[in-house]
């Protein structure tokens, strides 16, 4: 099923880098949903995506923090983590933080 991203969301540089993680993150992906990730009310349910990556592995936590970090920053993210990635997710994870914060 294709979800329908409004432009001005992906333009928002907040709204961009998560979008984007969660796109291009097999495991994110799983949870681009309503429920998780609302796109109509533009609201991302971190403590629920928190919760239910408990155990999850190392790099598909980092990716999700990243994500949060970069919608948010009072989420905090520690970039040595990104030692856990693979060279394709390094690449999404730079990719995301120069949506972010690259102007």
């Amino acid at each position: 099923m294709e979800i329908e991203i409004p432009a001005h969301l992906q333009r928002d540089r907040y709204w961009g880098a998560l979008l984007y993680l969660f796109i291009n993150t097999p495991k994110l992906q799983l949870y681009f949903t309503p429920g998780y990730v609302c796109l109509k009310s533009e609201r991302v349910f971190g403590t629920k995506l928190k919760k239910v990556s408990a155990p999850w592995s190392q790099s598909e936590k980092f990716m999700l923090k990243l994500a949060l970090h970069c919608f948010n920053e009072r989420n905090k993210v520690d970039l040595s983590d990104m030692d856990y990635l693979d060279s394709n997710h390094r690449q999404i994870a730079f990719t995301a933080l120069k949506l972010r914060y690259g102007r």
